[in-house]
């Protein structure tokens, strides 16, 4: 499904055009020289850590060593700038982890069948350990950077301020990444992993609720408890919104093509059985170059930095982005259960860290809460105080709380919206442009500053 494209010109400048959704023809890009053969890793500025092929070569296949800054390498072609690498690249090779050893090997994958082979005889204790056994040493991993990566935000960042230099403009518009100007989202979901966790999902609710949000709930079709209609009908009633996790929930989805085949068929079918436009695979494991065969407008599988989880890697982004026709809705924050029993943390503070971090970006802090372990002791004040603190954001920022459905109409909406200029008024045009605004980019004191329109 996935295919990388050299290309040049405007179109080089892709990826980072649909990140900002600037005037036609503003951003040029053309590459400075023949790539070499050979991907690896290199930065481009200090501290962002990029992948991909170069024009000199200055790329390594490990980390380890320092690495060879590319941002030097830049040139300007009158208002054109002249790249040593491919933007389009390089993006999709983090959103879609092409990185090195982001995949699972021979070995992970056999500890993987044997941990499911036995999980089922296992009690929970046991699970645990073996869990915080595989998440060991993760604090050593530099890259992606924990606990919340935005790499590609910073590249599109960079490119965008050297571009205004070229143009030797002070402003560029672009269209607001959020709706009514919110300065960041916010989307919470539910993974509904037994019957413990569909037994609590009405005392959820009214968590939620109490707080002023509203939520998804991913069910699985064929697992350990029956999903009635009316278990369903009565989410839907309440605001809340269904969505299709995985099939069983036996971490077997991505094994074997042609058993995922049989599967996606059945996921298919039960998405437009419960009326659901998003997916999500159990335990987050993925494998974007099969997403084709999924029949939904938008999936929820990636993680922003996986070092704790069993498929490790990491989309470096706290934005939507496409994988083909799919909207992908990463996980920009820790899960519950990593942080509570895994790491065996009873604080909000790594999350608040991490939101800190999302919308100092303006970026989309989603999370995972299950309700399966909201019944236990101490778990549900620590989801209660996280909502106290979105509720807190809430009234001292212009945040924008939605469904995933809701990102995924508006993603959409604004990827074919586009900024025309009547007179010297600029104003964008598209389907749900009321919604939209206005925004500029300038350079203050050498940072890159956005603006929203009077």
């Amino acid at each position: 499904m996935h295919q990388v494209r050299t290309t040049e010109g405007n179109d080089l400048a892709r990826e980072v055009n649909d990140s900002y959704r600037c005037p036609k023809d503003f951003l040029s890009f053309r590459l400075g020289g023949e790539l070499r053969a050979q991907q690896g890793y290199f930065e481009f500025g200090p501290g962002t850590t990029c992948y991909g092929r170069s024009v000199k070569g200055h790329n390594l296949a490990q980390l380890g060593r320092p690495l060879s800054d590319t941002l030097g390498e830049v040139e300007f072609d009158g208002k054109r700038l002249v790249l040593p690498f491919d933007p389009n690249e390089v993006i999709d090779n983090l959103r879609l982890e092409l990185y090195q050893n982001s995949r699972m090997g021979g070995y992970e994958h056999a500890l993987k069948r044997l941990y499911y082979a036995i999980r089922p005889v296992t009690t929970r204790s046991v699970r645990k350990l073996v869990q915080k056994f595989r998440a060991a040493n993760w604090s050593r991993r530099k890259f992606p950077q924990w606990p919340v990566d935005t790499t590609v935000e910073s590249v599109c960042e960079t490119l965008l301020m050297l571009s205004l230099k070229a143009s030797g403009v002070d402003r560029v518009p672009f269209i607001w990444f959020w709706p009514e100007g919110a300065q960041g989202c916010v989307s919470i979901t539910h993974d509904v992993e037994a019957t413990a966790g569909r037994d609590f999902c009405g005392q959820m609710m009214d968590i939620d609720d109490s707080f002023g949000v509203k939520a998804s709930f991913q069910v699985v079709p064929e697992g350990s408890y029956k999903v009635s209609p009316q278990f369903l009908q009565q989410l839907r009633e309440r605001g809340f919104e269904v969505c299709v996790q995985d099939l069983n929930h036996d971490g077997r989805l991505f094994d074997r093509h042609e058993e995922f085949l049989r599967r996606a068929a059945s996921i298919n079918g039960y998405g437009r059985e419960y009326g659901a436009k998003g997916f999500r695979s159990a335990v987050l494991y993925r494998k974007p170059e099969w997403y084709g065969e999924l029949d939904f407008s938008y999936d929820m599988s990636f993680p922003n930095v996986a070092h704790l989880d069993p498929q490790r890697g990491g989309c470096c982004t706290v934005m939507p982005y496409f994988i083909g026709n799919l909207l992908e809705i990463p996980l920009t924050t820790i899960q519950d259960y990593t942080l509570l029993h895994v790491l065996g943390e009873r604080s909000i503070e790594l999350w608040e860290k991490q939101i800190e971090t999302i919308f100092a970006k303006n970026g989309m802090a989603t999370f995972i809460i299950h309700p399966d372990y909201m019944n236990e002791r101490g778990t549900r004040s620590v989801y209660e105080a996280l909502l106290g603190l979105l509720s807190d954001l809430r009234r001292r920022k212009v945040l924008w709380f939605a469904l995933p459905r809701d990102i995924d109409r508006w993603w959409r909406a604004r990827q074919k919206m586009t900024i025309e200029k009547t007179g010297s008024t600029w104003h964008i045009v598209g389907e749900d442009a009321g919604r939209a605004t206005l925004a500029f980019a300038s350079i203050v004191d050498g940072q890159l500053r956005y603006e929203l329109a009077k």
